[in-house]
């Protein structure tokens, strides 16, 4: 990327930016890398000094202020939707209507709109359905992470042009796993698990930390959200006084920070995305807990065993599985074909831009 020009085109850059959570930053970092030559980017984030620590010369509007987003249009030439599944209604209708509002205006201002690594859904509610299924197709070109989302985005908008690979963080350098001590978590608040259900995973997890005598990491990947969550559970009496013992939180602030905290897991069990697909760049040994489509298809891909969370499995059918992939690392050329294949992102704004 270049950055800086008289000529540069400047390019608003949407997403879920500088609000502590480090899987929409990594997919910044990476589509900061994937941008044209000659295109300066104008990128929305809450917290300006986090986005500014890998792209120092970077412009920020406050995300937060819709005023501020539209009266950006028409400071740029294009209008780019960045990573992760930014049309979907399952955290709030309101983030939905914000990103569709932004498409509408930019469209309207006649800026062109491109959607780069995007998952499309869920779309639990109808009036969500029908809006995304007629806005969609006033987008310029667009790349899915999943095929799931590629086939639908087919169905609603077929003349758009569109490209479909695996999430955009996937094109992230692969790391080096050393292994041999730790249980790292990756797990995030969900309405999925009840009492009886948290209950069992923790049991689990306290089991096979006493059988191989190991500390347990919680790696709160979005801050405001997972920091708590040990704390969280130890409140409503949940966790293992023997777990509690062994586990402490790490709150990483960069992605470097992940893939130290990673590098020497026994064995990682995320339901986070993005720390699933960091830690196999690193080539952990791996089983995800998925409470999202996007996750299991994601573990599927890169050859994760996985459970859904919906319904979760037995203690023992979750113990069983962990053990079956206690220090068995990754393939780093199975790793390395998915990172080939994430590529597809970059060629396909190169070629649209």
């Amino acid at each position: 990327m270049t950055v800086g020009t008289t000529k540069a085109t400047v390019v608003l850059l949407c997403g879920y930016y500088g609000e502590d959570n480090l899987g929409d930053d990594a997919l910044l970092q990476v589509l900061l890398e994937d941008l044209p030559w000659g295109c300066r980017p104008l990128i929305t984030a809450r917290n300006s000094v986090s986005v500014q620590t890998f792209c120092a010369d970077a412009m920020v509007v406050n995300r937060r202020s819709i005023r501020a987003v539209l009266g950006s249009v028409n400071r740029v030439q294009a209008v780019i939707f960045g990573g992760g599944s930014l049309l979907q209604d399952s955290t709030s209708q309101k983030s939905l209507f914000y990103y569709l509002v932004l498409i509408l205006w930019s469209r309207c201002r006649g800026r062109r709109v491109y959607l780069w690594g995007q998952g499309l859904g869920p779309l639990d509610h109808r009036l969500s359905r029908l809006i995304v299924h007629w806005v969609l197709p006033l987008c310029t070109s667009a790349s899915w992470r999943d095929q799931r989302s590629f086939d639908l985005a087919r169905r609603w908008a077929p003349r758009l042009p569109s490209c479909i690979g695996p999430d955009p963080v996937w094109q992230m350098p692969m790391q080096s796993w050393t292994g041999g001590v730790s249980i790292v978590l990756s797990w995030r608040p969900t309405p999925l698990l009840d009492g009886k259900g948290w209950r069992g995973l923790l049991s689990a997890v306290d089991q096979l930390a006493s059988e191989l005598d190991a500390p347990v990491h919680w790696l709160a990947f979005h801050q405001h959200q997972d920091a708590n969550l040990l704390n969280d559970l130890c409140d409503l009496d949940l966790v293992p006084e023997t777990l509690m013992q062994r586990s402490n939180t790490v709150v990483p602030n960069s992605i470097q920070e992940v893939f130290d905290a990673v590098r020497e897991a026994r064995i990682v069990l995320p339901m986070r995305l993005h720390a699933l697909i960091l830690a196999r760049l690193t080539c952990c040994p791996m089983a995800a807990l998925s409470y999202d489509p996007k996750v299991e298809a994601a573990a599927s891909m890169s050859g994760v065993v996985w459970s859904s969370l919906r319904p979760l499995p037995s203690t023992d059918q979750l113990i069983t599985q962990w053990r079956s992939v206690l220090d068995q690392p990754a393939d780093p050329n199975a790793v390395q074909q998915i990172r080939d294949q994430a590529s597809a992102h970059a060629g396909w704004l190169k070629r649209h831009f």
